[in-house]
């Protein structure tokens, strides 16, 4: 039996997807949290930064990610790690230490109970 084909390197080392929905009907949303300036401040500081690009790190927009009570959230794959941001601060920690060194910020860690 042949050999299987090598599974290709992924195009991004990582990637973080910021959740930018907006609920209608008052209900809470990460938009309502200010997640798009959240986004575009990592996104600067990524690229700042040097990381972003093939083989690096790529900032996504997403839409809802279903973990609105721990709104505003970020997930940073491949390590599916999910974090509840609070302001710039918190995300220049997640460039800093997560996407950059690839350790994980423990005191943003969104409590893997909270959902919807």
């Amino acid at each position: 039996m042949p050999n299987a084909p090598e599974t290709p390197a992924s195009y991004y080392g990582r990637h973080i997807f910021f959740c930018l929905n907006e609920r209608k009907g008052g209900e809470d949303s990460c938009a309502r949290h200010r997640a798009q300036d959240a986004f575009d401040h990592c996104k600067a500081s990524v690229k700042a930064a040097g990381l972003s690009g093939p083989g690096k790190v790529r900032v996504n927009k997403a839409g809802c990610l279903d973990r609105c009570a721990g709104g505003p959230i970020a997930v940073v794959y491949p390590e599916a790690v999910w974090y509840t941001y609070v302001d710039k601060d918190d995300i220049d920690e997640i460039v800093e230490s997560h996407l950059k060194r690839g350790e994980v910020v423990e005191r943003l860690l969104t409590p893997p109970h909270v959902g919807r």
